[in-house]
Formats: structure tokens, C-alpha cells, sequence
């Protein structure tokens, strides 16, 4: 009955080829409208998953009580100095913009821990601090009443001077001559030039940490927009280019997070998915062009793979809205999937039409002879992309949704559209027969030898079955990002520390007491560094640090709040770099060591500024000077903290911390290094075994990849078993059925042992190969198993064959396209994809023959009854 109305559909098509034409081109039109209206991505790499989720509803109740802040920006100079004073004027330029930002903060910056800042370092360390400013009270004096280049030249002279009275020793100043020749030079040798106060104070370089500073940014986003924070991302970098921040300090602002993150990928699959549709188009029309050798057979072919793309991506669109990340490769495996019905179809007709002169004759028997095998093929397909709609991950399901659908559509339309065009463009007859006689001499010998090349194959097989115990997985989503966007850049460097590599944990507390208990509690687990509450940010042994500062407050301001002297005049600044110069150069005398050649060096460098113009002096205080006012007022701001309360912390700290209703945050960082997988894998499981409630980045990243794996086994699981029943329904001999499964379920095996021996971890894009793998190999399979179960032999050389090649070359076409994508994600997908195709097609064309055997008997199939077909006047 089935292949009765295949027939029947053909021979309606082709009798009505003109309004099928018609149909087809109004088909196209209106859904390639729909799709240009309506089309659009998402690339939330959290919408992949499930919503309903435990883990995933943990996660989106503590993003509710505190909202990601969307954007980071990262604020770099060459000095602390002049980091901090970029951010701050960064921070308050966007505060300007509420129009384009909700929040700006910058954390540890503000009035704040300007005031108390001190008070966050150890007691023993503040004790240091101050002991070391109350012996260098003069020098502050020197610097605080003459904030110049003669003032620091003074404070050079004075430190000579100790030297000549004994109170210092010469390679002492080999730290702050050392800074000084590095800017002088730079200076004279017209190079950009900085200078830290800081760091000469310190007397070693800055961390890195010190270097960098953040802003977190919360903006207003456009959702009607195709990047929706592309005009607060760009009005970012606008401020920072208004306000001459590399100008004026070096400094250089990055953008991170997961506004400016997601907007740079859509950009970037935007772009790929269009121009890898079109390669594998382009790919497709000449693989047809190999296969057919006709341009108006490939027309016909290709007729319907456009009506049938349009199509299935105007209903992916009518059913999920938005394309995801791992839905939009549905454009490229429809090219490559899809156009397989119409090979087989195209083929089979140019075979016939070798046997038979009249081209509906031809059809109707081709639709007679393919049509069984290509309704099995296509429901084989669908089911094992059906199989993904039962999983929780998200991503699959709707790539499962829409390619289903399509194959279905790809399907219907081989039937109705290629015969309808062929019938219209009617090529000329077939002078030979297809397939590849060449292979005779390959099929025979595999046939001679069937039992060893059987034994051999599983035999290896089996013997790498050890090695899918080591299959890598990687599910980092990061990883399907273009490691070359500036975003994922900054977001890898900032992923090197613990502090700032967005891996921690966290935990939804009901109130602030709660939250240390259970802050405590963490804080012991041998795989957590740190475990944070509000609670710490009040400063221990207030009393003792307040004290100490106090004590040295009064001489110290003192020192801060004398006089100003009047501005010098440029011979002032001469004459005092100058004397300094004899200065250094009177104390080294004809001493010898690294103070001695440093105050050499720094003298001449003195002298060469002296006698140069008064634009490199200037240029050389505009390097010196401005840090050191900057210090000086924070230094004066630092001699005047107050207690530290939870009601005195800064509003937007305590936002962080605690939500309106009151409940509390405890943020959880990993030991040791938080690139490492198996660190957070381990991280994340003693996290949740500890407290269950616990969510965050390292929860998500651990949970998500649970999920997505159970969604793996579960969709293989699926298709594999409602593929066996369909085919236990067509076949209806459990013999059959093994035979159409074990080359599939060997191909499968193959694939990832070869996975494990190339190194390939699955991801969340790749991990779809291995279900669709079922589909796709199956439907191959099924022509063999069929033309074998009609008494054909012979097959490595028969019209089948050459159809089946030649379908999987389009199938490698578009796997090949993917591939080459620019974005990661479909790229590890095309490349697992064209892995698994190439182990199907050799377990379909070499193996399955082989383990077939010769027919059980030939089966005479009567031809259809031929149809007289109208001229195309009619």
C-alpha cells in the first residue's frame, strides 16, 4: 500500500507539474519572507538547558535576589597610580549615562576605602606603613609643600645627603635610583614614560592585581536589537576614548561579561551560519553536478532542496521563536541531509530511465523500486532526531524539533517536487547504466573473504573498546567561543586567578547569620580557598589598627597640610636638578658596587635633562608629578578612617551582598587552578555534597555537563531502540534488523574510539554527532538491506552505491563547512560530524555488504504499469 500511493503521489506530481511548480515557488517566496522577518538567535548559553531543572531554578533564584551585572570593564595601566585614576574617571563618566546604564560601580573603590582602606591590611603591616612614614616625615614635607620636579629633586638631594651623613647605606637607593634611570630614560629618549610613587614606596613591582582595575556595569538593554548591549558596549569604549584615557595614563579598557560576550558571538555565527549554508550549497550543486551529470536533473533536485529548506527553517521559526546555538547548525545538515532523499530518488530514475525511453514510465518505476527504502529512510532520520525531544537539554530538543520536521519535509518534497521538475525540464534519456563497475573486482574479493574481513573488523573494534573509558568531555562553554574576540581574550586572562575566574560557587542564604555559619562551614572543605559574606568586610582588630593610625595621624597631616610653596620658575627646576646631579654624583665618589653605578647612572641622566629644552623637563614632571598628588591625597584620606560597620559599608557593597528582602549571598572560590576541570569537577562536588542549595558558575558548569551526557545516553538510548522497532515493522525479521544495526552500532563505536585516540573531546555542540550518527546511518543501511532483501548482488558496483557515495559527499560537504566555521561551536560539531560520517559510510558500503552475505533469493519485481504521459503542450 505504501509504495502503491508513493507511486500514485509521483504520477499525480507529474501529471500536475506546472501547478507543483507553481506551488513550490509561491512556497518559497512566502517562506523565505517569513524567515527574513522573523529570524533571529539567541546565544544564552544558559537557555541550552532545561529550565525546569533543580539546579537550573536554584541558579535563577539567586540570579533574581542578585542580578549579574552583565558587563565588565577592565581598566589597565602601567602603574596603580594610574590605573586607579583611569577608573575612576571611567566610573564617573558612564554615572553620567543612566540613559545607557542602570549601575556602574567600581568594587574596592570610592570614598570608602579611601577613608578605611588601610584597615583591610594586617595590623603588623599597617604598624609598618606608618612606622615607615613617620621617619620620612621631612621627605613628605619636602614633596607635600613643593609638589614638583624640583620638589622630587629635592627629596633626591635628601636622600644623598643621608647618605653622606651615614644615616643610609648607598645600595639602599639602588630600588628608587633603579625607577628613577627607567623613567629618565623613557623620558630622553622621547619613549611614553610612567612613574609610580607607589612603587617606590613598596619597593617592588605591582602585582598584577594592582595593575587592573574593574568596573561592573549593569546596562539597558535593547531587546528589539540583534546585539542588545552593542549601544551600551559601544558606549563604553566611546567614554574611554573621550576621556583620553591612553593619553592621559596609558591605561586601556576591555570589555568581558555576558552582554558584550553574547553579542560578539551572535555576530559571529550570524555571519558563519549564513556563509556556511551558502558553501554547502555551493557544495551540494556540484556534488549533484558529479552524481547526476545533468543540469536539469540537478535542477530538478536542487528545486526541491530550496522549497524544502525554506520551509522547515519558516516552521523551526513558527515553533521555537529563536534559533540557539547548537539549532542553527539545522541550516547546514538540512543541506546535507536532506538533498539524500532526492539522490536516491535522481539516481534510481537515471537508472531506470536506461531500462525505459519514456520518462513517467521511468518515474513511476523508480517511485516503485526507491520509494519503500526512501519513506523507511526518511522515518528512520526523523525518529532519531525526535529522539532528542524527550532530553532536558534544551538545545538538543529544539535541533531535534525543527531537523525532524525537515527531514519529513525533505522527504515529501523528493516525491512531489523532483518528479513534477523533472517532468518539466525532461532530460534526455540514459545511454548507460549507473553505478561503478570498477568495484567489481573489490566486491568480489570482500565476498571470497567475508568471514575474515567479518572476524577482523569486530574483532579490532572490540579490542579499542578499553579506550571509550578515556573519552574527553569538555563543557566549558567558553570553549564554543571565538577564542579571538576580545571579550573571550579578556575573559582568559582573567580566568588565571581564582579571584576573578568567574569558577566560584554560591549560596542563597535567608539572612546574614546564616550565611557565615555556612561561610564557615565551606571555609574547611579541603577544595575551597575562600568562602565570603558581607561579614567580610568589616576588618579585624578595628581597634588596635585605628589606634596605630591615629597616633601618627596628627604629625603626619601635618606634614601633608604645610604651605605650598610657589610654582617654580624652569631655571628653579634647572638649578635644582642640577645640584642633585653633583649631589649623586659627590656621594659615589669613586666607590664601587649597584648603589654606586645607579647614582653614576642617574646623575647622567640628571645632567642630560638639565641640559636639554624646557619641553622634555616638562614632559619629564608631567610623568613624575601628577602620581605623587594622587598619593598625596590618598594618603591624607588614608590618616582618617572610622570604625567599620555593616550600616557604615558603601550602599552598592551591601547590594552585592545582601537583597532587598534580606537575604544574604556566601560566594565560595576553588583551590587551585581554576582552568583546570578536574579541580572544579571536584570543587563543585564536595561544594554540593556539603550544601546542597549551592549555585553559581562552577555549580552550572559541573550540573550542565551531567545533563547534557544523561541527555547523550538518553537520546542514543531513544533512537536506537524506536529505530529497531521501525525497523522490526518494515523488516519484520529480527535477522534483518541485526544486520541493519551492528555496522551502525560498530560505525558508533569507531567514531569514538577514534575520538579517544585523536584527542577530540564532546562538547555541547559536538555531542548531537553520536544520536544523529543513528539517523543518518540507518537510513544508509536500509538501501542496502532492502536492494540485498530484493535478491540484488553485487551492490559495491550498483546504481545504489553510486547514490549512496555520492549522498554522503553532500552529507561531507556541509559536515566540511561547519567545520571551517568561524565560530568554535559549529566548527567541533562539522568535525565530529564528518568523523562519524566517514566511519557510517564505510561500515555501510564496505562492511554491511560483507556481513549481508549473498541474498537469501531473488525476487522478481514486476514493473508498474506504465502511464502514457501528456506532451508539454498540454
Amino acid at each position: 500500500m505504501l509504495i502503491a500511493a508513493i507511486v500514485a503521489i509521483v504520477d499525480f506530481c507529474v501529471e500536475r507539474r506546472w501547478w507543483l511548480f507553481a506551488a513550490g515557488i509561491l512556497l518559497v517566496t512566502g517562506a523565505a519572507s517569513y524567515d527574513l522577518g522573523h529570524f533571529s538567535i539567541t546565544t544564552n548559553t544558559e537557555s541550552l538547558i532545561s529550565q525546569d531543572l533543580p539546579w537550573h531554578q536554584r541558579q535563577a533564584t539567586f540570579s533574581k535576589a542578585f542580578p549579574n551585572k552583565g558587563i565588565s570593564v577592565v581598566v589597565k595601566a602601567a602603574t596603580a597610580e594610574n590605573a586607579e585614576r583611569a577608573t575612576e574617571a571611567l566610573e564617573r563618566e558612564l554615572a553620567k549615562r543612566p540613559d545607557l546604564f542602570r549601575s556602574v560601580s567600581a568594587p574596592g573603590g570610592g570614598e570608602f576605602f579611601q577613608h578605611n582602606g588601610l584597615l583591610y591590611q594586617p595590623l603588623t603591616d599597617i604598624k609598618r606603613s606608618i612606622g615607615g612614614l613617620s621617619e620620612a616625615q621631612v621627605l613628605i614635607t619636602t614633596l607635600a609643600t613643593d609638589p614638583s620636579l624640583r620638589g622630587a629633586m629635592k627629596a633626591l638631594s635628601l636622600a644623598a645627603d643621608g647618605v653622606q651623613g651615614g644615616e643610609l647605606k648607598l645600595d639602599e637607593l639602588v630600588w628608587p635610583l633603579s625607577l628613577a634611570a627607567g623613567t629618565l630614560n623613557d623620558v630622553l629618549a622621547g619613549k611614553p614614560a610612567t612613574f609610580s610613587w607607589q612603587e617606590l614606596v613598596r619597593g617592588s613591582r605591582p602585582q598584577v592585581e594592582q595593575l587592573r582595575h574593574f568596573i561592573e556595569v549593569q546596562p539597558v538593554l535593547n531587546f528589539a536589537a540583534l546585539q542588545p548591549g552593542r549601544v551600551a558596549t559601544d558606549g563604553i569604549l566611546r567614554s574611554a576614548s573621550d576621556l583620553k584615557l591612553g593619553e592621559r595614563f596609558g591605561a586601556t579598557v576591555e570589555l568581558t561579561g555576558p552582554v558584550p560576550m553574547n553579542d560578539e558571538q551572535f555576530s559571529v555565527i550570524r555571519k558563519s551560519a549564513l556563509r556556511d549554508t551558502l558553501a554547502a550549497l555551493l557544495g551540494a550543486l556540484i556534488i549533484l553536478w558529479l552524481a547526476l551529470r545533468s543540469w536539469k536533473i540537478v535542477t530538478a533536485v536542487f528545486f526541491s532542496l530550496i522549497v524544502g529548506l525554506s520551509v522547515t527553517a519558516a516552521l523551526g521559526i513558527a515553533l521555537v521563536g529563536a534559533f540557539n546555538l547548537i539549532s542553527i547548525a539545522f541550516f547546514v545538515l538540512f543541506v546535507g541531509l536532506g538533498v539524500d532523499f532526492g539522490i536516491q530518488f535522481s539516481v534510481r530514475y537515471r537508472s531506470e530511465r536506461h531500462e525505459h525511453q519514456d520518462l513517467r514510465e521511468a518515474l513511476r518505476s523508480a517511485a516503485g523500486k526507491v520509494g519503500g527504502p526512501l519513506a523507511l529512510a526518511a522515518a528512520a532520520t526523523a525518529v532519531a532526531f525526535f529522539s532528542f525531544l524527550p532530553t532536558n537539554y534544551k538545545g538538543l530538543f529544539e535541533l531535534g524539533l525543527i531537523a525532524g520536521c525537515g527531514m519529513l519535509i525533505a522527504f515529501a518534497c523528493s516525491l512531489t517536487f523532483v518528479p513534477a521538475m523533472l517532468a518539466i525540464l525532461r532530460p534526455p534519456g540514459e545511454p548507460v547504466s549507473m553505478g561503478f563497475s570498477s568495484l567489481a573486482p573489490l566486491d568480489d574479493f570482500l565476498q571470497r573473504h567475508r568471514i575474515v574481513v567479518i572476524a577482523a573488523t569486530i574483532g579490532v573494534v572490540l579490542a579499542c573498546s578499553p579506550l571509550l573509558l578515556h573519552l574527553p568531555f569538555d563543557f566549558n562553554p567558553i570553549n564554543l567561543e571565538n577564542p579571538n574576540a576580545p571579550s573571550v581574550v579578556t575573559y582568559r586572562e582573567l580566568q588565571g586567578n581564582s579571584e576573578t575566574s568567574a569558577s566560584d560557587a554560591e549560596v542563597l542564604a535567608p539572612n546574614l547569620e546564616n550565611a557565615d555559619a555556612i561561610a564557615h562551614r565551606l571555609a574547611t572543605l579541603p577544595e575551597v580557598s575562600r568562602a565570603l559574606t558581607l561579614s567580610n568586610f568589616i576588618p579585624g582588630d578595628q581597634d588596635e589598627k585605628l589606634a596605630a593610625i591615629h597616633f601618627a595621624a596628627p604629625r603626619l597631616s601635618a606634614a601633608l597640610d604645610a604651605s605650598r610653596q610657589p610654582a617654580p620658575s624652569d631655571q628653579d627646576t634647572v638649578a635644582a636638578i642640577r645640584k642633585t646631579a653633583a649631589d649623586l654624583s659627590r656621594v659615589t665618589g669613586v666607590k664601587k658596587g649597584p648603589g654606586a653605578d645607579a647614582a653614576r647612572h642617574v646623575s647622567g641622566l640628571l645632567t642630560r635633562l638639565a641640559e636639554s629644552d624646557v619641553v622634555m623637563r616638562n614632559k619629564a614632571e608631567a610623568t613624575i608629578i601628577p602620581s605623587l598628588v594622587y598619593d598625596l591625597v590618598r594618603l591624607r584620606d588614608s590618616l582618617e578612617p572610622r570604625a567599620v560597620t555593616i550600616k557604615a559599608l558603601p550602599s552598592d557593597l551591601v547590594r552585592d551582598w545582601i537583597s532587598p528582602d534580606g537575604k544574604a549571598r556566601v560566594q565560595i572560590l576553588p583551590k587551585g587552578d581554576p582552568n583546570d576541570d578536574d579541580v572544579l569537577r571536584k570543587f563543585a562536588t564536595s561544594v554540593l555534597a556539603a550544601e546542597s542549595s549551592a549555585t553559581g558558575p562552577a555549580i552550572s558548569l559541573y550540573e550542565s555537563g551531567r545533563t547534557v551526557i544523561a541527555a547523550f545516553f538518553e537520546a542514543g538510548g531513544i533512537a536506537l531502540a524506536a529505530i529497531t522497532v521501525l525497523l522490526f515493522i518494515a523488516l519484520r525479521r529480527v535477522t534483518d534488523v541485526l544486520l541493519t544495526l551492528i555496522p551502525l552500532l560498530l560505525a558508533g563505536a569507531v567514531t569514538l574510539e577514534v575520538c579517544v585516540l585523536t584527542g577530540t573531546s564532546m562538547n555541547f555542540a559536538n555531542i548531537i554527532a553520536l544520536p544523529l550518527l543513528l539517523g543518518v546511518g540507518v537510513a544508509f543501511k536500509i538501501y542496502y538491506i532492502l536492494a540485498w532483501r530484493a535478491g540484488n548482488t553485487g551492490l559495491l558496483q550498483s546504481s545504489l552505491t553510486r547514490a549512496v557515495i555520492f549522498s554522503a559527499m553532500t552529507n561531507a560537504v556541509a559536515f566540511g563547512s561547519m567545520w571551517l566555521s568561524s565560530y568554535p561551536g559549529l566548527s567541533s560539531m562539522g568535525r565530529m560530524m564528518a568523523l562519524a560520517l566517514v566511519c557510517t559510510m564505510a561500515a555501510a558500503v564496505l562492511f554491511q555488504p560483507v556481513l549481508m552475505g549473498r541474498p537469501r533469493q531473488a525476487r522478481t519485481v514486476a514493473p508498474p504499469t506504465p502511464l502514457p504521459i501528456p506532451d508539454a503542450a498540454e
